[in-house]
């Protein structure tokens, strides 16, 4: 089966977590990602600049490595992304801010590649909507 997966949750709630969870037993069930996608709060999850508590787990390294590794399509909303500060290098030059907290493996795209990946997949899971 094929899922797309969308965290709307910011970089330690539990639906985070659960996300990340839910992400790794799709592909140890044998299953695909066709694309995470990272939407409102969840933005903050693809930001190099988030520190963890050294008694939390650091979900935002979590989710690096894992999409890292996976090698999986991990879309940051660009709008929600500029909104709450969370920029890769060419936005940060566009925009005349000092420093980029986003890089590989994240993408920044617009809502279009969510649409698309909810055409691509069969189920189409959500996490810590509004």
């Amino acid at each position: 089966m094929k899922f797309a997966i969308a965290l709307f949750a910011p970089a330690h709630a539990p639906s985070s977590r659960r996300a990340l969870r839910f992400a790794e037993a799709v592909l140890a069930g044998g299953h695909e990602i066709v694309r995470l996608f990272f939407y409102q709060d969840g933005v903050h999850s693809a930001s190099a600049n988030v520190v963890s508590a050294q008694d939390e787990l650091d979900l935002p390294e979590e989710w690096r490595a894992f999409v890292a590794a996976e090698k999986l399509d991990a879309v940051v909303c660009i709008a929600a992304a500029l909104r709450r500060g969370v920029l890769n290098q060419e936005e940060a030059q566009r925009y005349n801010k000092p420093a980029a907290n986003l890089d590989a493996p994240w993408e920044l795209s617009g809502l279009g590649q969510l649409h698309e990946a909810g055409q691509l997949a069969d189920r189409l899971i959500c996490f810590g909507g509004y």
